[in-house]
């Protein structure tokens, strides 16, 4: 079985915007619309009697999770919100019908309907680029070293992202990028059934 996932280190996104507009750029994605959103948790008091300034932030990238067990595919009456080989969930614009049954389905609001073309969109982990052994474009484009991308069945060894210095994508086993972490720091987005592939590192900070 392959899982393709995203890894996001949450202790080095800064926000850039990087992977939000490199994803736009790779996908033509149509201005007002977006297959990536950054979200900014906090800042909240660092423990319940906390004040200003003992407070703790940080920031969230939110796309399709690409579900093991997709609601958006579960409710499409044509067929083309459909599960690939590798664990994406892909949308086939020649069945799509734009009902948006998809939309309403999805349990973190990253599916629309593009409205000129008539069918939804999302995020497709840039399959143009992964089904030729690339890497998605948030990834390659973040700044912080926090995107990684990989195939979750083979483990955190076969996660890659950005370029080095030698120019071949970095290895998240590189302890120069990314920090110890233990297996309590690793989360993912709320589970109701659907089973979100990526996967949030966050240290010394709560998962809110």
């Amino acid at each position: 079985m392959t899982q393709y996932a995203v890894i996001t280190d949450l202790n080095r996104c800064v926000s850039c915007l990087n992977c939000c507009v490199a994803c736009k750029e790779a996908n033509d994605v149509p201005i007002g619309n977006f297959w990536i959103k950054i979200l900014r948790v906090g800042p909240n008091p660092k423990t319940e009697d906390s004040v200003y300034p003992d407070v703790e932030m940080y920031y969230l990238p939110i796309s399709c999770q690409h579900c093991k067990n997709p609601a958006c595919v579960d409710v499409c009456p044509t067929g083309a919100s459909h599960r690939t080989e590798n664990g994406t969930v892909q949308i086939d614009h020649d069945k799509c019908i734009g009902c948006q049954f998809c939309v309403m389905a999805c349990p973190y609001g990253v599916r629309y309907l593009n409205e000129e073309e008539g069918v939804v969109e999302k995020c497709t982990r840039c399959y143009q680029k992964t089904n030729e052994g690339e890497l998605p474009s948030c990834v390659t484009s973040c700044g912080g070293r926090a995107r990684w991308f990989g195939d979750m069945d083979l483990g955190y060894e076969d996660f890659r992202g950005s370029l080095g210095a030698d120019g071949q994508p970095l290895r998240f086993t590189d302890t120069d990028y990314v920090k110890p972490f233990e297996e309590s720091d690793v989360y993912s987005l709320p589970d109701s059934g659907n089973g979100p592939s990526d996967r949030f590192i966050l240290r010394n900070r709560t998962w809110r």
